[in-house]
C-alpha cells in the first residue's frame, strides 16, 4: 500500500526562504527573481523549481467541501458594476435546504483572483448557514486564469479605483438580493484583507468586517467604521506589521471598537491550508472566532 506523503509546513523550511517567498507572493520578486535567490537552499537533491513547486498551493488536496456538495446550491452569477468594471463575475454559494432569507458574507481572494481555495472558503460559509459571494477581481482581464503564477502577473493591470468599486457594488448587490436578510459581512485575506477594510470604512451598513493580515487604510478613516472588526495577524509579517499599529491606534483615537489577535509563531498567509504556511492551531482558533462574530452578529 502507498503511504501518503507528509504535508510539508513552514517548519519544514528555512526561515529566509519562507520571507523569499513571501516577496514573491506579494510581487516583491518575480518568478526569476524567487529561483534565482532561493537556488543555496536547493540542497540534498533539490532544486529552486523544486522548492518554489512545494511552497505553491495544491487545491486538490486542501480542499474541505466539494463543489458537488449535495448540502449546497452554487453558481457563478454576473452583475453589473457600472462605476468599476462594468460587468463582473463572482461565484454563490448557499445551503440547499435554506427556505428563508439568509445573511450574506462577501469573500474576497488574494492578489491571485478567485482560484479554488477562495471557492473553498465560500463554500464554507455557506454550510455555516450564510449566502456567500466571492467576486473575481480578474474578471475584465478574463478572470482567474487557473494558474498562481498568470495571476499574479495579471494583477497589477488592474485599475484599483475601478476594482474597489466593483467589491462596493457587489456587497450591495450582496445586501438588496431578495433572498437576503439584509445583514451582510465581508471576510478576505491579505489583498481581500485590505479590501475588507475599504468596505468597512465605505458602506455604513457592514455588520461584520473580518480582515486576516490585510494592509489596513488611511488613519484618518479609522472613525468611518461602523461595522465590528475583528482583525488578525501573524505574529512573523513583515509585511503588515509595520502598519498595523499605526491604524490600531488611529481606531482607539476615534473610539472605534475592533478586536486585534495575534497568533505566535505563524506566517502571514497562516489561514491558506494550500500552501506550507498553512499554520492549523492559527487557523483553527481565528477561524472559529469568525464564525463566532459573524454568528453574533448576522444571525442573531
Amino acid at each position: 500500500m502507498q503511504q501518503a506523503t507528509k504535508m510539508l509546513t513552514a517548519h519544514d523550511f528555512d526561515q529566509e526562504l519562507m520571507i523569499l517567498f513571501d516577496a514573491y507572493v506579494h510581487g516583491g520578486l518575480d518568478r526569476r527573481g524567487f529561483l534565482d535567490k532561493a537556488q543555496k537552499f536547493a540542497v540534498g537533491g533539490l532544486t529552486a523549481v523544486g522548492l518554489l513547486a512545494a511552497l505553491s498551493p495544491d487545491f486538490a488536496r486542501a480542499q474541505v467541501v466539494p463543489k458537488n456538495d449535495a448540502r449546497l446550491k452554487t453558481e457563478v452569477l454576473d452583475y453589473a458594476s457600472p462605476n468599476g468594471y462594468g460587468t463582473m463575475k463572482g461565484y454563490l454559494a448557499r445551503p440547499a435546504s435554506a427556505s428563508g432569507k439568509l445573511p450574506g458574507v462577501v469573500v474576497v481572494h488574494e492578489n491571485r483572483g478567485l482560484n479554488p481555495h477562495i471557492e473553498d472558503i465560500t463554500r464554507r460559509l455557506a454550510l455555516e448557514g450564510y449566502m456567500a459571494f466571492a467576486p473575481d477581481a480578474l474578471t475584465p482581464l478574463g478572470g482567474y486564469p487557473g494558474d498562481e503564477d498568470k495571476a499574479r502577473e495579471l494583477f497589477p493591470k488592474l485599475d484599483q479605483v475601478k476594482t474597489r468599486e466593483d467589491f462596493v457594488t457587489a456587497a450591495t448587490l450582496l445586501k438588496n438580493r431578495a433572498d437576503c436578510t439584509g445583514k451582510i459581512g465581508a471576510v478576505g485575506f491579505c489583498y481581500g484583507g485590505g479590501v475588507v477594510h475599504m468596505l468597512s470604512v465605505r458602506l455604513p451598513e457592514l455588520s461584520a468586517a473580518v480582515p486576516f493580515y490585510g494592509p489596513p487604510p488611511a488613519e484618518a478613516d479609522a472613525g468611518k467604521v461602523k461595522a465590528a472588526l475583528q482583525m488578525h495577524f501573524a505574529e512573523k509579517d513583515d509585511f503588515i506589521n509595520p502598519r498595523r499599529s499605526v491604524y490600531e491606534a488611529a481606531l482607539k483615537a476615534a473610539g472605534t471598537p475592533f478586536s486585534a489577535y495575534e497568533y505566535a509563531g505563524a506566517l502571514h498567509g497562516f489561514n491558506n491550508d494550500t500552501t506550507p504556511r498553512f499554520d492549523v492551531p492559527a487557523a483553527r482558533l481565528a477561524w472559529e472566532r469568525t464564525l463566532a462574530l459573524f454568528k453574533q452578529t448576522l444571525q442573531a
